[in-house]
């Protein structure tokens, strides 16, 4: 083959390879035409490998007409594929252009549960009128819960369908532990740990 033939050929290859990539929509058009034209062996790769038919005085030239076509081939097609990306990423946002470089959206704060609130609320209240607000153990010693109340011990409070008993045995074999039934303990306890007046 002739340089001006192979030239020729070159030359109208870019031309039929340039409206092709013009036409596509998909990614996956875009990787055919890709192997198609810039493959292993695709028809570009085909003709530089040809090259060598020519004569040695010719080579340069062709050579040089075919680098550029491939360079050319490949910056279309890098520029083809971030356009058809782009306009997929505009697909999956809805139409509406994205700028990555603005900050994100607040977060929403939380709030507190109904009943905490009202809770507050009330102890405030007992506050504003001069009362103390303690916190005690959840887990109580049947000695604030029931004894230091004068709740004797065969009182209805104290059988198991009112109170729940921690599985526990005191060093007599009793159980000194429950789950507190009342607010009542932490006066008790504030009682016998604070001088009067309370």
């Amino acid at each position: 083959m002739k340089a001006a033939e192979m030239v020729a050929s070159i030359e109208e290859l870019q031309g039929a390879a340039l409206t092709e990539l013009a036409a596509i929509r998909e990614l996956e058009e875009l990787k055919r035409w890709r192997l198609t034209y810039l493959g292993r062996s695709g028809r570009l790769t085909s003709i530089l490998r040809s090259v060598s038919e020519v004569s040695p005085e010719e080579r340069p030239t062709v050579g040089s007409v075919g680098n550029r076509t491939k360079q050319l081939l490949e910056d279309e097609l890098s520029g083809k594929e971030a356009e058809l990306k782009d306009a997929q990423l505009l697909t999956l946002m809805g139409q509406e252009p994205f700028d990555v470089t603005l900050p994100g959206r607040p977060v929403r704060m939380g709030r507190l549960h109904p009943t905490t609130q009202t809770v507050r609320e009330v102890c405030a209240a007992f506050v504003s009128m001069g009362f103390q607000v303690v916190e005690g153990p959840e887990v109580e010693w049947d000695k604030y819960n029931f004894e230091m109340l004068n709740i004797p011990k065969d009182h209805p409070a104290r059988d198991m369908w009112n109170t729940l008993w921690i599985d526990y045995r005191g060093y007599k074999g009793e159980h000194p532990m429950l789950l507190r039934t009342h607010t009542s303990p932490m006066q008790a306890r504030i009682m016998e740990s604070t001088e009067p007046p309370i």
